[in-house]
């Protein structure tokens, strides 16, 4: 017969890798803009703001500046906005990976985490956008929508392109400001 004290300390074992195994935004790998494959592991631990982005959207102009100047403000220690191009909402990002970056950079400064170009919905929709729908309910109509991931890799909330950054940004501080004092706590 196994011992109660066993029996109970197996329970634990067995309870957190249960917990540990429920898939979260972090355990994804995507291919950066340059073409090289990345664990999504390297930004647990800090708050991001993942977004569908498109080049030649009505929304490009005032998003990349809006997401520049949260990366500015917040990131990157504690927080980063994480860009996706995608050319599935009016064939907006027509251009190769290397034009996308290069436009980024030139015309808005972006110092943010960039990844190659992706479907974001549909049957070809890539496992992380999967995981960001599925999780949040709301599933990408447009260029620009935005997932706020806490530092474990939950989805707090996501938002369509129309609401503008003013709302948002209250909530990535607030996330921001819990992961700063979690990380004094454990010190």
């Amino acid at each position: 017969m196994v011992s109660a004290t066993a029996a109970a300390a197996w329970l634990l074992l067995w309870a957190a890798a249960c917990a540990r195994s429920e898939q979260d935004f972090y355990d994804f790998k995507v291919v950066n803009i340059r073409g090289k494959l990345v664990s999504l592991e390297k930004y647990r631990g800090s708050v991001s703001l993942v977004v569908n982005v498109a080049s030649e959207c009505g929304f490009t102009d005032q998003n990349y500046k809006a997401l520049q100047q949260l990366q500015r403000d917040l990131g990157p220690h504690h927080f980063n906005v994480l860009a996706f191009p995608c050319n599935q909402f009016g064939q907006q990002e027509p251009d190769t990976n290397r034009e996308i970056e290069i436009f980024a950079r030139r015309t808005y400064s972006v110092s943010f985490p960039m990844f190659s170009k992706i479907a974001v919905t549909g049957t070809g929709a890539h496992p992380a956008f999967k995981y960001l729908t599925h999780s949040s309910g709301k599933e990408p109509t447009w260029n620009f929508w935005k997932y706020l991931v806490d530092p474990d890799g939950k989805v707090v909330d996501a938002w369509d392109p129309t609401v503008p950054m003013e709302k948002i940004k209250p909530h990535i501080t607030e996330q921001v400001k819990r992961l700063i004092l979690r990380k004094r706590e454990d010190l």
